[in-house]
């Protein structure tokens, strides 16, 4: 199978790096960004003569992509930290699948951990709503992104589910090349992270073997990614309430005003776990509804690495007792932590102006989800 069989959803190869990176740089919105990103602008044509230099995707990455997520770990953070990468084979690829905080960082930061753990970078899934200029698009496919289409028709939509399932599959079985998807479309609002199963029935469309033949070869690995403090959480519940109480949806200008808050908002400390590769022992089943039993079982095994792996901070435990209205884990913060917790409600309460009662409650779950999910995953 050729590459031209992904031509409209693959990431950029060394050879177009020269071409794709001259059209970037003509856009003249992408001035606006290096601008906010680097301040003044004779540091700004320094980037861009730079970037005019460069000649292959790891030099993209390696001078340019990992400078700016360096600057946003040094600026926003109080540090990133991993566990379990040390224990997979470097020589093997995998299908990281994770739980859906931030629209750029959740892969960014993972490219950033493979770069410096001296692995090769990941393939990274993005949807096509977010290509919202050409900038965009040519950036990340300068990053090793591929696209998934949405929106489509049904007919059109399967077409480019199957394109995608086969582009992953090849990637991984035949091309050694990891890649990274996030466990469903769009990014959990209440921090009650969940496999969709239709993640999973689109990476099994590419399969000709039996699903757990198919989902073992493609060395499925899950991911914890727990942020102490929700870099977009405010926005992400104002989302849901408009969504909820309003009928509207999110628009276009909403995730880019998403992207821009991942970016520059505090997010306290982050930690990726690393789960094992899912190993799957099912017999062969022909029925449909048979299917779609053990697909919703994988979805459970995924879901139940990344509960037990989650690192829950001192927010985490806060929101728990606040919301049970007990203490059970007292000692797990302190009282300046809790009276810091406080008053981010306070502030979400004058963030969020909808006339509705429930937006303490809503904030708590934000938090306090990973702590349940732990819980049960654990008993």
């Amino acid at each position: 199978m050729s590459k031209l069989d992904f031509d409209d959803i693959r990431p950029y190869t060394d050879k177009e790096v020269k071409t794709k990176m001259k059209q970037m740089l003509k856009d003249p919105a992408l001035d606006k960004v290096l601008m906010h990103l680097f301040k003044v602008r004779p540091k700004v044509k320094v980037v861009k003569l730079q970037l005019r230099m460069i000649r292959s995707i790891r030099q993209f990455q390696g001078i340019f992509i990992y400078d700016i997520l360096r600057r946003i770990i040094s600026n926003t953070t109080n540090g990133l930290s991993c566990r379990g990468l040390d224990m997979l084979d470097k020589s093997k690829a995998y299908l990281f699948i994770s739980n859906h905080r931030d629209i750029i960082l959740d892969a960014g930061f993972l490219n950033y951990l493979t770069f410096e753990k001296g692995m090769n970078t990941t393939q990274i899934a993005i949807g096509d709503n977010l290509l919202l200029y050409d900038w965009i698009e040519h950036a990340v496919k300068l990053n090793r992104a591929f696209v998934i289409k949405r929106g489509l028709p049904p007919r059109e939509l399967l077409k480019a589910s199957m394109n995608v399932s086969k582009y992953i599959r090849k990637s991984i079985v035949e091309d050694n090349m990891s890649s990274w998807i996030a466990q469903r479309e769009g990014r959990t609002k209440d921090g009650n992270d969940k496999t969709q199963p239709s993640v999973l029935k689109m990476l099994n469309l590419s399969n000709k073997k039996s699903i757990a033949e198919g989902i073992n070869e493609l060395n499925i690995v899950p991911i914890s990614i727990s942020y102490e403090i929700e870099p977009c959480g405010l926005a992400k519940m104002k989302e849901l309430i408009k969504k909820e109480h309003y009928g509207q949806l999110k628009t276009s200008k909403d995730d880019l005003k998403s992207m821009s808050m991942g970016m520059f908002n505090p997010k306290g400390r982050i930690r990726f776990n690393f789960g094992k590769p899912v190993n799957i022992d099912f017999e062969e089943v022909k029925t449909k509804a048979a299917q779609n039993e053990q697909i919703e079982e994988i979805a459970k095994i995924i879901d139940k690495q990344i509960y037990l792996n989650y690192k829950l901070w001192p927010n985490n435990y806060i929101a728990y007792d606040m919301l049970m209205e007990e203490h059970r884990f007292k000692n797990n913060y302190t009282h300046a932590e809790e009276k810091k917790f406080k008053m981010m409600i306070e502030q979400a309460m004058i963030f969020i102006d909808f006339p509705i009662t429930d937006i303490q409650t809503r904030f708590l779950k934000l938090y306090a989800n990973p702590v349940i999910n732990k819980l049960k995953a654990e008993s």
